[in-house]
């Protein structure tokens, strides 16, 4: 199935209701300025002294409205090329494992972190769930875009964030996010579901 018809199919489109909601929950974050930011951002310190409910909200808020435009973008992306791979349910388990296992590795395995926001982890997840299906039927692009996306995670892991990622984010990339965030989607995509059979988006 290409990616214009399949970008018609249900699945896809209640893919894009779910991704415009995500996307206005972090509008109206960024909407609250640097105060809201600094109540809702994930923060060590914060977290040990009893604030959970930054282990979700830290991910939906931005350092700025260009690091917000860009993450959204990333969003719109990762919505058309693989929002038909799952029904909105499946994604949410995706989403839930992505952010959980993103705090786990924050928490454990990232003690000198004290600070963080922005989608890119959780954008991260998405990609590498949604594109599972179309590398299991050995697709051409899924296995082009799976490809691509390992390579830019050994990239980040061993030079560094990429050329220009943190001028236009306008603040320090933490690429663990990403790491963590694409071993999160994996999970999320491969926990058991009988109710829903995953079908290649692209």
């Amino acid at each position: 199935m290409g990616l214009r018809e399949d970008f018609k199919n249900t699945r896809q489109r209640r893919s894009l209701l779910a991704a415009a909601s995500v996307a206005a929950i972090a509008v109206l974050m960024q909407v609250g300025g640097t105060e809201a930011r600094d109540a809702l951002a994930w923060d060590r310190s914060s977290l040990a002294a009893g604030e959970v409910w930054r282990l979700v909200t830290g991910h939906f808020a931005h350092l700025g409205w260009s690091h917000l435009w860009l993450n959204l973008a990333g969003l719109a992306l990762v919505t058309w090329i693989t929002g038909g791979a799952y029904g909105v349910m499946r994604w949410a388990v995706v989403a839930m494992a992505t952010v959980v296992v993103i705090d786990i590795g924050f928490w454990y395995f990232y003690p000198e972190l004290d600070w963080y926001v922005g989608l890119s982890g959780l954008l991260h997840g998405l990609l590498v769930a949604g594109l599972l299906p179309g590398v299991r039927e050995r697709d051409r692009e899924a296995l082009i875009l799976a490809f691509l996306l390992v390579g830019k995670l050994a990239w980040e892991q061993i030079v560094g964030p990429l050329p220009g990622s943190e001028s236009s984010a306008g603040g320090a990339v933490i690429v663990d996010a990403h790491l963590y965030g694409a071993l999160g989607g994996l999970l999320g995509a491969l926990v058991p579901w009988r109710s829903v059979r995953p079908e290649a988006s692209i």
